[in-house]
């Protein structure tokens, strides 16, 4: 009885191990890899996956993106700088067969390579160009390794460059000509500033210039018409007085054909206005005596008017029609106090 409970638990402790090792769960971002005694049977899918125990063996295979970090190492360039270059390389598995059977140690064997086609890569080009091609070797050394590891079932996704250090010295030459280049600039700029200032200011002087002479253009316009314009005024003036004057010399004329009594009145006029104006130059404050040129015949004409006065009305003293008294023959006309 013992014997054969002993019987059944091996059967069961084996049928436990057998059910174990023939049940496989594959994730979804992996391939199960399958071998029947040693020789490819197939390839499975994510899921639940039944074997042939210690008969058939599965391997799972990450189909996820990978990374390789490449070592830095010693590169000498176009114009023989030792420069240190360190990269690093994004994979992914297409193959899973081809990634197990094609090559034994894939990470070393894309490190190998990764390495040797960067210092083909660097090795082609001077240090300045080195420094700023980054995206060019990038591009470069990621068709040089898709095109070496297709045939491992592998795609290489991109390459990135991390760093490239010249050495100290080299860094040294590089500030001083980046200081150099620097002021280079700067000096240049200040230049251009100095130009620019003295091009403008110029400029500024220039336009005031053509300012002031149109203010004086203008000026000298307005002046013109103004002169134009008071000389057309004047010769009318003139014209109109002229005018007026031959009217007056028209109208003596008719005077003295119509009537020498008129005449004489007009004559009277003037004369009593003419003494008049003696009368307020001698008020007693001139201190100079003035004597008409034609004071005889103004005292004649005076001395016939007052004559001619005293036949008509008998008077002694005669007032014209001016308001003022006609002075006596016996009587001085006083024109000042002779200083």
């Amino acid at each position: 009885m013992s014997v054969l409970v002993i019987i059944l638990a091996a059967f069961v402790i084996v049928g436990i191990a057998f059910l174990i090792g023939a049940v496989k769960i594959v994730r979804p971002y992996q391939r199960g890899l399958v071998e029947r005694l040693g020789r490819y049977k197939a390839t499975r899918g994510p899921g639940f996956n039944l074997i042939i125990p210690f008969i058939e063996t599965m391997q799972l295979i990450d189909m996820r993106e990978q990374v390789v970090d490449v070592p830095p190492q010693e590169v000498i360039t176009q114009d023989n700088v030792v420069v240190s270059v360190d990269a690093v390389v994004y994979y992914e598995a297409t193959d899973p067969q081809r990634l197990v059977y094609n090559v034994a140690d894939f990470f070393t064997a894309i490190t190998k390579l990764a390495q040797t086609n960067l210092r083909n890569v660097i090795g082609d080009l001077e240090l300045d160009k080195a420094l700023t091609s980054r995206d060019s070797i990038n591009a470069q050394l990621r068709e040089v390794l898709d095109d070496a590891t297709d045939k491992w079932g592998v795609k290489v996704v991109r390459v990135e460059i991390q760093r490239i250090d010249p050495p100290p010295e080299v860094v040294s030459a590089m500030h001083a000509q980046m200081r150099a280049e620097r002021d280079r600039r700067a000096t240049v700029t200040e230049a251009r500033g100095y130009q620019e200032a003295a091009i403008a200011r110029a400029d500024g002087e220039r336009q005031s210039m053509v300012l002031a002479a149109e203010g004086r253009k203008q000026s000298a316009i307005l002046d013109a018409e103004g002169d134009a314009r008071a000389t057309e005024l004047r010769a009318q003036a003139e014209s109109l007085r002229l005018r007026l004057i031959g009217e007056g010399e028209g109208n003596a004329a008719k005077a003295r054909l119509t009537g020498i009594k008129d005449a004489a009145a007009d004559e009277q006029v003037l004369t009593v206005e003419y003494l008049t104006t003696l009368q307020r130059i001698g008020d007693g404050r001139a201190t100079k005596l003035v004597v008409p040129a034609d004071f005889a015949g103004i005292t004649g004409l005076v001395t016939a008017l007052t004559e001619s006065a005293r036949g008509a009305d008998g008077d002694d003293e005669l007032r014209p029609r001016g308001g003022l008294p006609v002075p006596k023959r016996e009587e001085r006309i006083e024109l000042g106090d002779g200083r």
